[in-house]
């Protein structure tokens, strides 16, 4: 088995970006015969008609499937987010753009972590405001698109609001 063999089954076994280093170790083999190896492979997958790619990236080499392909990542792979992270995207959906300071207001300091993922996910933009310290969040086509909302409501009409209002003054100025 030659050194580019291996290494693919590497890349494909580990499903994250690997450096030359980790790559002989896991090879077996020395730096130069890993960086061969690597070379073989980039140059291998280039002139192949393949949904994948082997590519260089800040943290290493990494096996990946092409841009190309992405649209049907979405489709055929369901998104997991936990309670918490689904919650935060809901206020920011309902509540867009927000400011993260208030978003962390409403949702307390998990939601820096929240926020994070749903970036990472592409259904939040997150841009500096240039009027405030901290950041404007809103969500993107991909949340729409995913979620197969064309349009959100508001959470409250104004005269809903007005009467939320009315009702929770009512309730605290009454005597017990």
């Amino acid at each position: 088995m030659n050194a580019a063999t291996k290494i693919e089954a590497i890349l494909y076994l580990t499903g994250k970006p690997l450096s030359i280093s980790e790559i002989a170790e896991y090879a077996a083999c020395d730096r130069a015969t890993a960086e061969e190896g690597i070379i073989e492979l980039i140059d291998d997958y280039a002139h192949r008609d393949s949904a994948l790619e082997v590519v260089e990236t800040p943290n290493g080499y990494c096996l990946q499937l092409r841009p190309d392909f992405q649209d049907l990542v979405q489709t055929l792979i369901p998104v997991e987010l936990g309670v918490g992270a689904l919650r935060t995207l809901a206020a920011i959906a309902l509540n867009g753009p927000m400011l993260q300071s208030d978003l962390i207001n409403l949702r307390g300091s998990g939601a820096y972590q929240h926020v994070q993922e749903l970036v990472e996910l592409g259904f939040v933009k997150k841009r500096r405001d240039r009027d405030s310290r901290s950041y404007s969040l809103q969500v993107t086509p991909k949340f729409h698109q995913y979620f197969q909302i064309e349009q959100l409501p508001s959470p409250f009409s104004s005269n809903q609001q007005q009467q939320q209002l009315e009702l929770k003054l009512e309730s605290v100025s009454e005597p017990e």
